[in-house]
C-alpha cells in the first residue's frame, strides 16, 4: 500500500473522529479536508459522488467516503476508509448501549449536551452557503435550488429525497444536446454486488422467518431499513422508534430518546445510532449477547448501502460521459443544494428560539466563515459549557 493510501486512510480516521452534525456538515468537513487540502478529489467530483449517494438507499456520507476511496485506490482500498469511518463511533455507541442502564437508574442529566444542537444548525448553515455558491450557478438551478429546499421543509417523506434529486436532474437531462460528445461511452456492468444485494436482502428475511433466534432477526431488521431508507440518520429515527419500542419493546421510549440525543454528540455516521440499538437489544442474552447485537446492528445497517455504492461506482466514470447524464448533474447539484438549506432550517425548528441558541448559531457560522478553527474544536468547546455551565 502506498503511502498516500495511508495519508488517505489517517484523513478518514480524521473525519471518524471529528465530523459532528449528519451529512451536510459530514460533506462540508469532507470538503475542507479531502478537496481543499489534500486534493484527492475535486469539489464538483465530491458534489457528484454526494448526490449519486443520496438517490441510494443507506447512509449518505459512508458511500460517499467509500466512493472517494474507490476513486483514490481502487476497490482494494474503498473497504479499509468504510472500517475506518465506522469502527471509533461504533465501540462509543456500544459502550453507551452498556451503559445506559446505569444511566436510567441514577438518572443522570444529559442537559450538557444542550449546546450541540443549535451549533450543529449552524455547520449545516454554513454548508448550505459553501456549497450553494460554489455549484449552483444558472437561473434554472437557483430555481431548482429553491423549489427543492422549499419541497424538502415541507415534505418530510424519505422518500422526498431521491425523488426531488431524480425529478432536478430530469429538468437540466432535456437540454443533454448543449453538451459536447464523448467517445469511449460503453460501459461494461459488473452485476456481482447488486446480486449480493439482493440475495442478503431474501436470504435474511427467509432465515429470519425460519428462526427465532434473536441475532438473526436484528440483522435482518437492520438490513432491511438500510435497504429502504433515504435522506440520512435523521430519517432513521421514525423507522426504528416505531419497530423497536412501540412495536418489539426491546428498548423504552426514554433510552432510545437518551441514546439519540447521545449520538447526536458523537462524531462520526449518524446511522450508528443502530449499533446502541442493537446493544440493548440483546440484554436478555449478558454482556456477550449484547456485543453481539451490537455487531449485527453494525453491520445490517451499512451493508445494504456499501453494496450498492459498489456496484454502481465501478461505472460510474463511464456513465458520466453520457450527455444527457452529464446534463442532469447540474439540476442534481442543484436539488442537492436546495436539501442542505432545508435541513438547516429544519434542525434548527425543535429548537426554543432564544436568544441564547440563534447567538450560537450564528457564531459557529461566523467561526466557520471568517476563521479556519476546525468544526471539532467547536463541538468540544460546546460540551465542555455544557458541563460547566449546568
Amino acid at each position: 500500500m502506498s503511502l498516500r493510501y495511508y495519508i488517505f486512510l489517517k484523513d478518514v480516521l480524521k473525519l471518524s473522529l471529528t465530523t459532528f452534525g449528519g451529512p451536510q456538515a459530514h460533506l462540508a468537513m469532507m470538503l475542507r479536508l479531502l478537496v481543499e487540502k489534500r486534493h484527492y478529489i475535486t469539489e464538483k467530483e465530491l458534489i457528484e459522488l454526494n448526490a449519486l449517494c443520496q438517490i441510494l438507499p443507506g447512509p449518505t456520507s459512508t458511500q460517499t467516503l467509500t466512493a472517494i476511496g474507490f476513486q483514490v485506490g481502487g476497490p482494494n482500498l474503498a473497504y479499509l476508509p468504510l472500517l475506518v469511518w465506522i469502527t471509533p463511533t461504533a465501540i462509543l455507541m456500544t459502550l453507551a448501549g452498556l451503559a445506559i442502564t446505569y444511566l436510567g437508574q441514577h438518572q443522570i442529566s444529559m442537559n450538557f449536551l444542550r449546546f450541540i444542537h443549535p451549533m450543529a444548525v449552524g455547520l449545516v448553515a454554513f454548508a448550505a452557503y459553501k456549497i450553494s455558491s460554489r455549484v449552483v450557478n444558472t437561473k434554472t438551478g437557483i430555481v431548482l435550488m429553491i423549489l427543492s429546499a422549499v419541497l424538502a421543509y415541507f415534505f418530510h417523506s424519505p422518500w422526498i429525497f431521491p425523488v426531488l434529486l431524480l425529478a432536478g436532474g430530469a429538468v437540466t437531462a432535456i437540454r443533454f444536446r448543449k453538451h459536447p460528445q464523448e467517445k469511449n461511452k460503453k460501459i461494461h456492468v459488473d452485476w456481482s454486488n447488486f446480486i449480493l444485494f439482493i440475495a442478503v436482502l431474501l436470504g435474511a428475511a427467509a432465515l429470519g422467518a425460519a428462526t427465532h433466534w434473536l441475532p438473526v432477526r436484528l440483522f435482518e431488521n437492520f438490513y432491511r431499513n438500510g435497504s429502504l431508507i433515504f435522506g440520512g440518520g435523521q430519517v432513521l429515527i421514525p423507522f426504528m422508534y416505531s419497530e423497536f419500542v412501540d412495536f418489539k419493546h426491546y428498548l423504552t421510549s426514554e433510552e432510545f430518546l437518551s441514546g439519540f440525543a447521545l449520538s447526536q454528540a458523537m462524531p462520526g455516521p449518524t446511522f450508528i445510532f443502530c449499533t446502541y440499538i442493537g446493544t440493548l437489544a440483546m440484554r436478555p442474552y449478558g454482556l456477550g449477547g449484547q456485543l453481539l447485537g451490537s455487531l449485527v446492528a453494525t453491520i445490517g445497517i451499512f451493508l445494504p448501502g456499501t453494496f450498492l455504492i459498489f456496484f454502481i461506482i465501478r461505472f460510474w466514470a463511464e456513465l458520466k460521459k453520457f450527455r444527457i447524464i452529464k446534463a442532469s448533474l447540474e439540476g442534481i447539484n442543484a436539488v442537492s443544494s436546495g436539501m442542505v438549506c432545508a435541513a438547516a432550517i429544519l434542525l434548527y425548528q425543535p429548537l426554543e428560539s432564544t436568544l441564547l441558541n440563534m447567538s450560537l448559531v450564528l457564531a459557529t457560522f461566523a467561526l466557520l466563515f471568517w476563521t479556519k478553527i476546525p468544526s471539532y474544536l467547536l463541538i468540544f468547546t460546546g460540551i465542555l459549557a455544557g458541563i460547566i455551565f449546568k
